[in-house]
């Protein structure tokens, strides 16, 4: 019973044993993956999971360490994939300041807005990638109050989840939460409603305890709600329906 609001299943890590692994996640219980594109290339990839596997959705845009590519000819893409029945929210974009070789700040602002521009257009939600760049994140969604969507794998302090709440934003959790030096996002955990929270892998990255430093995948989801469970202090079964029920209703499923 797990629903996987962010991975990316068309990672190279999985290029040796993408089908056996998928059918495995068949048959283990989750129920929904949101395949979430990018690059270009990511996107595409992402649409054909969700052709071929009834479990798979996919959402489609630029990640902002890929800003580059952030073309015309791609921005007509994404509004041609936009238009597909699996395909339910434009992401993953955002703003990147944690690597100095990433596209400057002002080429990421750029796509980060328009993609934003493009789901208001589409009446779609966003997938939101924020590392290090809070504040100018937070900017960016404030000038499109209309958009909603979730700030995945979040990272920032329960001040700036609060103001994503009060924006309508559900709140991403990794496996960051199982790890031993994780105060700053169990104290998120602890304020976020259990109407805005989802859970995700981010896999191949971000693979939980016992799991850590290992290709992650969705079953691993599993310690992700039991340590969320824990903290707000209701059964795992509670959990995954809340979290299940959270990200079809983002996604309009």
């Amino acid at each position: 019973m797990i629903f996987d609001s962010h991975a990316h299943y068309d990672d190279e890590s999985f290029n040796e044993d993408r089908e056996s692994v998928i059918k495995e996640l068949m048959k283990n219980g989750i129920v929904g993956v949101l395949n979430c594109g990018a690059s270009a290339k990511g996107m595409r990839d992402s649409v054909k999971l969700a052709e071929k596997y009834d479990i798979f959705y996919a959402a489609v845009g630029i990640h902002p360490e890929n800003a580059y590519e952030f073309t015309d000819e791609v921005i007509d893409e994404i509004k041609k994939f936009a238009k597909e029945d699996k395909v339910k929210a434009i992401g993953e974009i955002g703003l990147d300041y944690y690597w100095e070789e990433n596209p400057p700040k002002d080429v990421q602002k750029k796509a980060f807005r328009k993609q934003m521009e493009i789901a208001k257009e589409l009446n779609l939600p966003v997938i939101i990638h924020d590392r290090e760049a809070h504040k100018d994140t937070l900017e960016i969604m404030k000038e499109f109050p209309e958009v909603k969507g979730v700030v995945h794998c979040f990272s920032g302090s329960v001040e700036f989840a609060r103001e994503c709440l009060r924006l309508g934003y559900y709140i991403g959790f990794t496996g960051v939460v199982t790890f031993k030096n994780a105060r700053k996002i169990l104290e998120v955990a602890g304020e976020v409603p259990l109407d805005r929270i989802l859970v995700e892998t981010d896999c191949p990255y971000m693979a939980p305890v016992p799991y850590r430093g290992k290709r992650n995948r969705s079953e691993y989801i599993e310690y992700i709600i039991e340590k969320i469970a824990e903290i707000k202090q209701i059964s795992i079964e509670d959990i995954q329906h809340i979290t299940i029920d959270n990200v079809k209703n983002m996604l309009n499923i």
